[in-house]
């Protein structure tokens, strides 16, 4: 199944076309038509997941999972810092980071790196 499936499946199943969700987003009202040629950028796609609370290697079809699992990586990084615990401040800049990191990963595979 293609990006563009997966997305038009999600969309139905909140009982939304594309242009509900794409304009729900603030996209252009034809966007995820143009997801049958181009790839999307990553900044997009992450937004596109969160939407649907699907992970993005659903989106891209890496997964035929949907949900995203609980995470728990912060609370395992923080397990192994030693010193004082980690405020909430803290484990959030953790969890930013991770999607940063993630987010970069995504964007070099757009790019083909």
């Amino acid at each position: 199944m293609t990006m563009f499936e997966r997305i038009k499946q999600l969309a139905k199943s909140r009982g939304k076309n594309l242009k509900q969700v794409a304009v729900d987003m603030g996209l252009g009202e034809n966007y995820f038509y143009t997801l049958k040629t181009q790839s999307p950028k990553a900044e997009t796609l992450e937004k596109v997941a969160d939407y649907f609370n699907v992970s993005i290697d659903y989106l891209v079809g890496r997964t035929n999972i949907k949900s995203i699992p609980e995470d728990n990586t912060v609370h395992t990084i923080a397990a192994h810092h030693e010193g004082d615990e980690w405020t909430e401040e803290e484990l959030e800049e953790i969890e930013e980071f991770k999607r940063f990191v993630a987010m970069r990963r995504e964007a070099r595979k757009q790019k083909g790196e």
